[in-house]
């Protein structure tokens, strides 16, 4: 899979980077990254991997670009208000670089199509804010035996972690919260959304290059307002109804 002159100069501060380097920069054009969500989180997230030239990025998503998203959704603009958000990500993203191949999914992700999506991808990258779509997007990674890198933000705070196996994001979340808050209901700062979203990405590209120590079975838990940033462990749950059998 060689590159071409227009790819060498795009990529070349990967190239030079002995994390990356050639082989790091293949395995991205090799790899298959499914986007959840083309939300706050998923929006920076998918034109940092785009940019990074993951070969095939999908984007699944059911909701359309409204005009209360541009505050912290930068993969949008103005004009796009009122289109689908799939379809707009895909214009945006293939300008930005058109060696990426993007597959759209104008759909709602559900118990009935999460495995078909997700097992045709190498990695997927989960960026919504409901619980009961997070649970389904675990649940399918570990049926799948693929890695997920999930992202979580309101207010001022958000988290990044990385699952692979055991523990998995029920380990984390063994119920729904009772009182499960929303970026609709509290509110968030759009420049967060830009800090999580870029950090999701980075442990992506990570896995699928073997770069580093990504967040594998850790919690990065990053506050905003005081500037600072902590990471803890994740510890599996022996009666997790996902991993754990």
């Amino acid at each position: 899979m060689a590159f071409t002159e227009d790819e060498v100069e795009r990529y070349a501060r990967h190239l030079v980077l002995s994390e990356v380097g050639g082989p790091g920069q293949q395995a991205l054009k090799r790899a298959r990254v499914l986007i959840v969500g083309a939300g706050g989180v998923g929006a920076p997230a998918a034109l940092y991997l785009a940019a990074a030239g993951v070969g095939t990025l999908g984007l699944i998503d059911h909701d359309a670009v409204a005009l209360s998203n541009l505050q912290r959704q930068i993969l949008f603009d103005t004009a796009d208000v009122g289109r689908p958000k799939v379809e707009a990500a895909a214009t945006r993203l293939e300008g930005l670089n058109p060696h990426v191949a993007v597959q759209t999914f104008a759909e709602r992700l559900t118990a009935e199509n999460a495995l078909a999506r997700i097992e045709d991808f190498d990695l997927v990258l989960d960026g919504t804010d409901d619980f009961e779509t997070r649970f389904l997007v675990n649940a399918a990674c570990v049926a799948a035996g693929r890695p997920l890198v999930s992202g979580a933000l309101g207010r001022w705070s958000g988290q990044v972690a990385v699952f692979a196996g055991r523990p998995c994001y029920r380990c984390l979340v063994p119920q729904m919260p009772p009182d499960a808050e929303t970026c609709a209901r509290v509110g968030v700062v759009g420049a967060l959304a830009g800090v999580v979203g870029s950090m999701a990405a980075l442990e992506a590209i990570k896995v699928l290059t073997g770069a580093g120590q990504p967040l594998t079975g850790r919690l990065l838990l990053y506050d905003g307002l005081a500037g600072t940033a902590r990471t803890v462990r994740i510890a599996p749950d022996p009666a997790c109804p996902v991993c754990a059998g």
